[in-house]
């Protein structure tokens, strides 16, 4: 029988291959080109376009074990995690779909009988529930299945709206939805909760294990219900629950995996207790910590990155409360690659740059730490009564990552309660401005569907006849368009590329008698072509017959930049690592742009040796070979799979020698050597551990050479040389500016040690003590400071307080000996002084500074100084 989570897997995937579905791999945490979504939250996720009806997938059934995570956004799980049985912040979601194919009855009966043959659990054990009004699936389970009508439980609009129910699925407020039917596990009787629909449904007892949706609705922002023409099938199985069930266990943190996570992290912080909830956190952190590095999420303060870094932290939390005292979050790796099996081989390929993530951010995070303690200090030691208040508190957690538990231990120890009150109110605001900032909602009947097929002939020919398929004006279809006229214009056939793999699309012209329309841009729209553009001549309507003609000069130089992206991803790994890879392009006919990932910025040494490499195998000639082939055979092959894109069952193989294999549905040249000349242009950081390289190539590179040739020869010239002389007349004026500078330096001390002996002498005694407070005419502000300190050297036991004015800015500086400090902070002093010029600032003790932006204000400023300081030494 079925016990461990990877024979669960295999076993479902076989169960639904054998019945007719195709067995698709998990796409990535990150969902491609799809703006709703933080995450990839649900198996269904990928094939949402499928759904939708903008795209047509080689098969009408799918199966797959789909990589989810609920961590961020809408569906945010991260505070229940490790604290109740079931809530995860990474899980795995077996499905089973049906874009047009089997309905209701199929999808009930496949479901059970998986649960109950292929897994043999008791029948007693499981009830079900159905939409209230949906009687076809009622029938169904009573009367094809045999599940007692007890057993079966009509759940209706019970969320406070139409249609907000338990069992009524919605892809969001407006698109796919539909009334589903849930299957739910009975633990038995000595675990404390009731069936659903009950006031005690919350409890534990019974758990839902399978969700089949059935879509047959698509619901507009008016609330149309609006039939489907193809009703489809999405269902869902978390992984862990089904294998809680398998293996005899309540929690989801008893099974196999992570079990082994549990003991390994409690080896490696030297713990004992496998029990502490802190271990769960931990384990549960690691898998989607991990996964979400291997696809590509770099820890960072925004987005995407930044719920990574909560988690990361969140997890290095837990093992200090353990009692860590050194990184290991990241040696947890390893053992997750070995309990996750199959669904590990992407992380296991990029395994050293997923340790190297989370070390570096655990690292970081111990610096955070130290400096948060700092902060948190000196507001403890200003703090007037024994409240904290929220507004720090917050500020601590959201500025600098200090968490909040740890801010109330430090302040606990010290007898200070902490404003919990003023923490929620600002972390409330703080959650509104990210919902504004990141709405992920989208109207799903918005875009511009077009069921229409067209089919590609470009990779051989750039001028091919195709018939009018589509018109499209404003999103709305037509029947003819006229002069002037802006619209999208669908063949049956086109040469024309749509912008797809970071390649943009053609322009051109569409031609027949008298009519021109020039294509400005060329999209895809599902399965349909769509050239954007204007009618500049003529009139269009449906059926005609025009003549697409590619621009030839733009394709040709778009083709030079894509080519050579290959060449340079190829270089980028032998010469950085096999840990490179793509996470993004843009390839048109001036530039091409490519980010990797890469911890660090490219040395100088080892850009040259890539830009060399990728110039050697342009120079070898390489022709470049396409084949179509399956999925499977392509990585057999070592094919390179590029960063967002979607792949058929039907893979297009991009070759050039043995230095480059890829998946590519792009256009390209016909030999490498046709590229010419591949120059760097520039290298940069764009994420945290995401760097970008920018290129040109063919004539744009040799106009870039001859660019920078003609600058070196204009700095020949300035620095009375020639191009070969150049860097040895540069450094011996560099030194000769070093050498001035300090000359200049020390002439400016010696004129404040002048200046001061002159100041000293206006001092006035107050109570035995020198004050000076005076406002400095003409006297560069990046000399007070020397001159602050020349002044407390000759009034010995002083008050000083010096100001100029210069550009409209104030400058300011306060010093205070030594014996003084005790009654007089010169923090304090120079805060009072620039609060009266629209500054502030502050600094230690004996010495502070501070700016201003009201200089008109700076004499009376000034005046107010010298009672303060009188006052304090009365």
């Amino acid at each position: 029988m079925y016990q461990t989570t990877a024979e669960l897997r295999s076993a479902f995937l076989e169960f639904f291959s054998k019945n007719g579905h195709q067995i698709v791999d998990s796409s990535s945490l990150v969902p491609g080109n799809d703006p709703t979504l933080l995450f990839n939250n649900a198996g269904m996720n990928q094939f949402k376009d499928v759904f939708l009806g903008m795209d047509k997938r080689s098969y009408t059934r799918a199966t797959s074990s789909q990589r989810c995570v609920r961590a961020g956004g809408k569906h945010n799980d991260l505070d229940n995690v490790g604290y109740t049985a079931r809530h995860h912040t990474f899980f795995e979601m077996l499905g089973n779909f049906s874009f047009g194919d089997y309905f209701k009855e199929e999808a009930i009966r496949y479901a059970w009988t998986f649960l109950t043959e292929t897994l043999q659990l008791p029948k007693e054990r499981l009830c079900v529930t159905v939409y209230e009004t949906d009687d076809e699936a009622f029938d169904i389970w009573a009367q094809k299945i045999g599940v007692p009508k007890e057993n079966i439980i009509r759940i209706g609009d019970n969320k406070g709206a139409a249609y907000a129910s338990d069992n009524f699925w919605q892809m969001g407020d407006t698109g796919p939805c539909g009334p589903c039917t849930e299957i739910f596990y009975d633990h038995g009787e000595h675990i404390w909760g009731g069936r659903p629909g009950t006031p005690e449904e919350d409890g534990d007892r019974f758990i839902e294990i399978w969700n089949i949706v059935f879509m047959q609705y698509n619901r507009h922002s008016d609330g149309t219900m609006e039939p489907l023409p193809k009703p489809s099938v999405d269902t869902g199985m978390g992984i862990e629950r089904i294998a809680a069930i398998m293996q005899g266990v309540h929690s989801n943190y008893e099974i196999d995996i992570f079990k082994a996570l549990i003991a390994k992290a409690a080896e490696i912080i030297g713990v004992t207790d496998l029990e502490n909830k802190s271990l769960r956190v931990i384990a549960d952190h690691i898998r989607s910590c991990a996964f979400l590095v291997a696809d590509g999420v770099m820890p960072s303060n925004e987005g995407r990155g930044y719920v990574l870094r909560r988690i990361i932290r969140r997890a290095v939390r837990h093992g200090n409360k353990l009692g860590a005292t050194e990184t290991f979050f990241y040696k947890l790796v390893p053992t997750l690659i070995a309990v996750m099996g199959d669904a590990a081989k992407g992380l296991a390929e990029t395994q050293a740059i997923v340790e190297k993530a989370l070390k570096a951010e655990e690292e970081q995070f111990a610096r955070t730490l130290e400096r948060g303690l700092g902060i948190l200090d000196n507001a403890l030691n200003e703090l007037e009564g024994d409240t904290l208040d929220g507004e720090t508190v917050f500020k601590l957690y959201d500025t600098y990552g200090f968490p909040v538990d740890l801010t109330a231990d430090v302040c606990r120890e010290r007898n200070i309660t902490v404003d919990e009150l003023g923490f929620d109110v600002a972390m409330a605001e703080q959650r509104s401005r990210a919902q504004a900032a990141g709405n992920f909602g989208t109207d799903y009947n918005a875009g511009l569907k077009i069921d229409a097929q067209t089919e590609f002939c470009g990779y051989t020919q750039l001028a091919a006849e195709g018939k009018v398929t589509g018109l499209y004006v404003d999103g709305v279809a037509v029947d003819a368009i006229a002069a002037g006229d802006n619209a999208v214009v669908v063949l049956d056939s086109t040469p024309f590329y749509a912008e797809s793999g970071g390649q943009v699309g053609d322009k051109g012209q569409l031609l027949a008698s008298g009519i021109v329309f020039d294509v400005t841009d060329t999209q895809k729209y599902g399965q349909a072509t769509g050239h954007q553009g204007v009618l500049t001549s003529g009139s269009l309507s449906l059926g005609q017959v025009l003549e697409a003609r590619v621009e030839q000069t733009l394709r040709q130089r778009t083709q030079l930049n894509h080519s050579v992206t290959h060449l340079l991803h190829a270089a980028l790994r032998q010469i950085l690592g096999t840990h490179v890879t793509q996470k993004g392009s843009l390839v048109d006919p001036e530039r091409l742009r490519f980010d990797f990932s890469h911890f660090e910025a490219v040395k100088p040494e080892e850009l040259q040796r890539v830009e060399d490499l990728v110039n050697a195998q342009i120079r070898l000639n390489h022709e470049l070979k396409t084949a179509v082939m399956d999925i499977d055979q392509a990585k057999e092959k070592g094919a390179m799979a590029l960063f967002g894109e979607k792949y058929d069952a039907q893979v297009r193989v991009v070759t050039m020698g043995d230095f480059s294999v890829e998946l590519c549905g792009g256009t390209h040249v016909g030999r490498s050597g046709d590229i010419g000349l591949f120059k760097i242009t520039s290298e940069s950081g764009i994420a945290a551990g995401v760097r970008r390289i920018e290129a040109v190539t063919g004539a744009a590179a040799m106009a870039f050479v001859a660019a920078q040739q003609a600058e070196l020869a204009e700095a020949a010239s300035l620095l009375k040389g020639d191009a070969g002389s150049v860097v040895v007349k540069l450094k011996a004026q560099l030194d000769k500016m070093k050498s001035l500078e300090k000359e200049l330096s020390q002439l400016k001390d010696k004129l404040a040690a002048a200046a001061s002996a002159d100041l000293a002498t206006d001092a006035v005694a107050i109570n035995g003590v020198k004050v000076l407070i005076k406002k400095l005419e003409g006297v560069d502000p990046g000399s007070l400071r020397g001159l602050q300190d020349e002044l407390k050297q000759k009034l010995k036991s002083a008050v000083i307080v010096l100001g100029t004015a210069k550009d409209g800015k104030v400058n300011l500086i306060a010093g205070v000996s030594n014996d003084l400090t005790a009654k007089i902070k010169a923090g304090e002093l120079v805060a009072m002084v620039a609060s009266q010029v629209g500054g502030k600032g502050g600094g230690r003790p004996d010495m502070a500074q501070a700016g201003g932006t009201q200089p008109e204000h700076l004499d009376s400023a000034l005046a107010l100084a010298l009672p303060w300081v009188t006052e304090r030494l009365a």
